[in-house]
């Protein structure tokens, strides 16, 4: 246990706290603690009946049976090391800017769920987290089931054919990739590769809650060129070291 507790602890902060509520109400649900019927995101019980907290528990609720449990597994360690590769990597040091790349995904998909009628967004925010990665990584060749091996910009596609042969559905994780595109494009591509203008800024008062770190150590992905220089160009010449990256499943 002291072990288990140990490992629980070095997850980086955000995504600990993801993680364990990504388990909790799974758990909750599964021993009937809390009726599954109120945990999912139902348009007219949100809207109408101002049960404001459903966008939230969907998130959070996976369904756990004999037929998704496998499903919600690969999903949870997808949650897991992807989610910690980029709060310990490209946003190393800067917990105030992963947190709004969370929201702003959340928001995203959360709009999407009520419009197409989405009662679970756990896996559309992994994939979301996941499509930022693969981005930032996009040369990096990685392994996937039984050794295959091909560039990291092909993962979220890899994955989303996985997840549908193993039981989950094309919508979620196509829902997911495109908003994580709509991340990575206008927070990186569109003003740094493209030198438009800078349409997302984290919002200070997550600075005054999530200061920013100093002497962090970065190690997941490298942007492109023309990204860096713009990068660099906003913060004065400052340097950023986005680092290799690790392959898939690699600990």
């Amino acid at each position: 246990m002291s072990d288990l507790g140990d490992w629980f602890r070095s997850i980086p902060l955000i995504t600990r706290y993801w993680f364990a509520g990504s388990i909790a109400l799974p758990l909750i649900g599964k021993l009937g603690l809390v009726s599954p019927v109120y945990l999912f995101l139902w348009p007219d019980a949100f809207i109408n009946r101002f049960q404001i907290w459903r966008p939230i528990t969907a998130t959070f609720f996976f369904p756990v049976g004999p037929g998704t449990g496998f499903l919600y597994l690969v999903n949870l360690y997808f949650l897991y090391q992807y989610s910690s590769r980029l709060e310990t990597g490209a946003f190393d040091g800067r917990p105030a800017d992963y947190l709004f790349m969370l929201l702003f995904n959340w928001i995203c998909i959360v709009i999407t769920g009520l419009a197409m009628d989405m009662q679970l967004l756990m896996i559309p925010l992994i994939m979301s987290v996941l499509y930022v990665w693969a981005q930032l990584n996009r040369e990096m060749i990685v392994s996937f089931w039984l050794g295959t091996r091909f560039k990291a910009c092909y993962l979220p596609w890899v994955i989303l054919v996985f997840n549908y042969i193993i039981g989950g559905s094309v919508i979620n994780e196509l829902i997911g990739n495109l908003v994580g595109h709509l991340y990575f494009f206008l927070m990186f591509k569109y003003p740094m590769d493209l030198g438009g203008r800078n349409f997302l800024s984290t919002p200070q008062f997550l600075y005054r809650w999530l200061p920013n770190r100093r002497g962090g150590v970065s190690g997941f992905g490298v942007p492109p060129a023309s990204m860096r220089r713009a990068a660099e160009d906003q913060r004065g010449g400052g340097r950023h070291n986005w680092g290799q990256g690790f392959r898939l499943g690699d600990q």
